[in-house]
């Protein structure tokens, strides 16, 4: 039988500030476990904690940047709980009055898998969100059989929660939120977003039912998934499980489960506590905060978003919805793509030699945009000697191979290195004059019709000369000459 799949997502995102949510340790990633630490971050007695302002604030930018509104007041609670990741017993975070309730994010075309953008069931969505809180971030725990260790850098960091309304209704849906979540988060400089760094982590509710106007089925959690594709098919392997269960009558319970990407399925943790389970207070040591005044700081800052930029791409600048999805996806490759762009130059033409030849070769060389070391300057040099005639497409990208190793280099430089120079003034129209005279039964071809022998003929004029002319101006001589 077929159920309906309700989920909703509940996405935990580091915020990109220098020290941590309530004490002034230095947020790192990769540093020996335990070397930033304080008594405040370590849940020491008597610790007070002290507000990070710019975790605040960016909190309060992401929430401009998805249509969020905030209250006028936003407070915070203790979330008490008894993990070996939280010693003090308690979470400082929020509870009724978040910095930011309501919003959405919509979900761009190609955020979704690759195997599922021919079939998007629902184009132009935007996934509600229900609120954003800030609150610290736990330890990190290591498992190694029957002990545990536990890296308290991480405690401490300020941790957006980012929580959706019930609106996701498959994997690829979920897939493709994530991934159009982390673009924006990125483009507005809040966080990294870089799962494999754990800056993003996922928690996945999802519940099955027979018809829609039926109540939402038993609510299962599945804990902190850190990648995007394993968010994916641990929500297949949940549907698939949960399908199996009711089929044969077995009711599902409130729980919460981990996911194994190893073997490839859901296993049990626990069954879920409610939120009073949680036994949220007012915390005492920390002030409510007016937003009204953060919000007119924040507010300038807010970026253009991705599909903002590309539909900007497209209408200035003339390239095609697939590449400004693709330049719009980074903001490092936005502004390069900017950069490199010139009134001489038509857009569509920079963006395929970016798209096609730079990226290719930065993923080859595993490094990314902004690691690039071509300045925007020299690969618009090089665009410039194919729009004047100078270099042929894909003599352009033998220079820019050269480039790519060579960055300090000039472009004309490697050109002329290369042999990559305009013939001398009449040498060209001599050597295409004496190619005609020795190739009649291919001239006569080309004069009745065949012109494909016009490449051999540009063949031949390229043997003779000294340097390396442009092939095309080359057939272009040919063909004003024979048709």
């Amino acid at each position: 039988m077929s159920y309906l799949v309700t989920i909703g997502l509940e996405v935990h995102c580091q915020v990109k500030t220098h020290t941590k949510m309530f004490c002034a340790c230095r947020t790192s990633f990769g540093d020996a476990p335990n070397s930033h630490t304080c008594p405040v971050c370590l849940g020491l007695p008597g610790a007070l904690p002290v507000l990070n302002r710019e975790a605040i604030e960016k909190t309060l930018l992401t929430g401009l940047m998805i249509d969020c509104g905030s209250p006028e007041i936003s407070k915070w609670d203790r979330k008490n709980y008894f993990y070996p990741d939280m010693p003090k017993n308690y979470q400082t975070t929020q509870m009724d009055l978040p910095l930011c309730i309501g919003g959405g994010v919509p979900l761009y075309d190609h955020c979704y898998p690759t195997d599922a953008r021919k079939n998007i069931a629902n184009p132009g969505k935007v996934v509600r969100l229900n609120r954003i809180h800030l609150e610290e971030d736990v330890a990190k725990s290591t498992h190694l059989g029957s002990s545990s260790l536990i890296d308290f850098n991480r405690a401490g960091t300020p941790l957006m929660e980012i929580v959706t309304e019930a609106d996701l209704e498959s994997g690829e849906e979920a897939f493709a939120y994530v991934r159009s979540l982390q673009m924006i988060l990125q483009q507005g400089g809040v966080s990294d977003a870089d799962m494999e760094k754990g800056q993003l982590r996922c928690d996945v509710n999802i519940s099955l039912r027979k018809h829609p106007e039926e109540p939402l089925g038993q609510k299962v959690e599945l804990k902190n998934l850190n990648s995007i594709s394993a968010i994916r098919r641990a929500i297949h392997y949940e549907i698939q499980r949960q399908t199996e269960d009711l089929d044969r009558g077995i009711p599902q319970i409130q729980s919460t489960r981990r996911w194994d990407d190893d073997r490839g399925e859901t296993q049990m943790m626990r069954t879920k506590e409610d939120a009073h389970d949680y036994r949220y207070f007012s915390c005492p040591d920390l002030l409510p905060i007016e937003t009204a005044p953060l919000l007119a700081k924040v507010r300038p800052l807010v970026p253009e978003l991705p599909h903002q930029l590309a539909g900007r791409f497209e209408n200035a600048l003339g390239v095609t919805a697939y590449d400004a999805a693709v330049l719009s996806s980074d903001k490092h490759l936005a502004r390069y793509f900017e950069a490199v762009t010139d009134p001489a130059i038509p857009g569509k033409k920079v963006a395929n030699f970016i798209i096609n030849n730079l990226l290719g070769t930065l993923n080859e060389r595993n490094l990314s945009i902004a690691e690039c070391p071509v300045a925007t300057e020299k690969l618009r040099a090089l665009l410039l000697l194919v729009e004047n005639g100078t270099l042929a497409a894909n003599q352009a990208k033998e220079v820019f191979a050269v480039l790519f190793d060579a960055p300090e280099k000039a472009p004309a430089a490697i050109a002329d290195s290369l042999g990559f120079k305009p013939a001398a003034a009449g040498e060209l129209e001599g050597l295409v004059a004496q190619v005609i005279a020795n190739n009649p039964t291919e001239v006569a071809a080309v004069q009745a019709g065949n012109e494909k022998l016009l490449n051999f003929l540009t063949g031949q004029v390229m043997k003779s000369a000294t340097t390396k002319p442009n092939p095309k101006q080359v057939t272009d001589l040919l063909r004003a000459k024979l048709l």
